[in-house]
């Protein structure tokens, strides 16, 4: 709307009992919404959900935290969640990416994306979930790497394997 609308003089919002031309300068709905935008993150009762985790920097971009959404790898209250569910102050979250499981409560709302410190704020990790999350990250550590840390195989691998495999 506010690209629509941008340059539109306002009237309503020029102060009683002087005129436009007294003013020097007219106010555009555009200007408006760049002006308000802090006071509009402040004042959100209820945002949507694909919204804020792209917000709180669960997710890279919105299309992908609509797509974990309606994967069912999101719930809110023990709830599977749409995309356009409102959210409040308040709710639980969970969040699965495999093989993590994250279960976080919104502190705080905002519709627009900012640093990584700024998108800390919006939520509090649960102590169970920290925990349980700090445990699997140590036994994956301990586990032995799954890849092949040697690269492509030799002359002489290659050669071994084919006798092995009766080539």
């Amino acid at each position: 709307m506010a690209g629509r609308d941008r340059g539109r003089v306002i009237p309503s919002l020029v102060p009683l009992g002087t005129s436009r031309c007294a003013i020097g300068a007219e106010l555009s709905i555009g200007k408006l919404m760049r002006d308000s935008r802090v006071e509009e993150a402040t004042d959100l009762e209820r945002i949507r959900l694909d919204k804020w985790l792209w917000a709180a920097r669960f997710f890279k971009t919105r299309s992908l935290a609509a797509d974990a959404i309606a994967g069912g790898k999101v719930d809110v209250n023990g709830d599977h969640a749409k995309r356009a569910r409102p959210l409040q102050i308040g709710d639980r979250i969970t969040v699965r990416h495999p093989p993590f499981e994250t279960h976080v409560i919104v502190q705080a709302l905002s519709e627009h994306r900012g640093r990584a410190a700024d998108a800390a704020k919006l939520y509090e990790e649960t102590p169970a979930s920290r925990a349980a999350r700090e445990t699997l990250v140590a036994q994956l550590r301990a586990m032995p790497s799954t890849s092949r840390e040697q690269g492509r195989p030799t002359k002489r691998d290659r050669r071994i394997l084919d006798r092995w495999r009766g080539r």
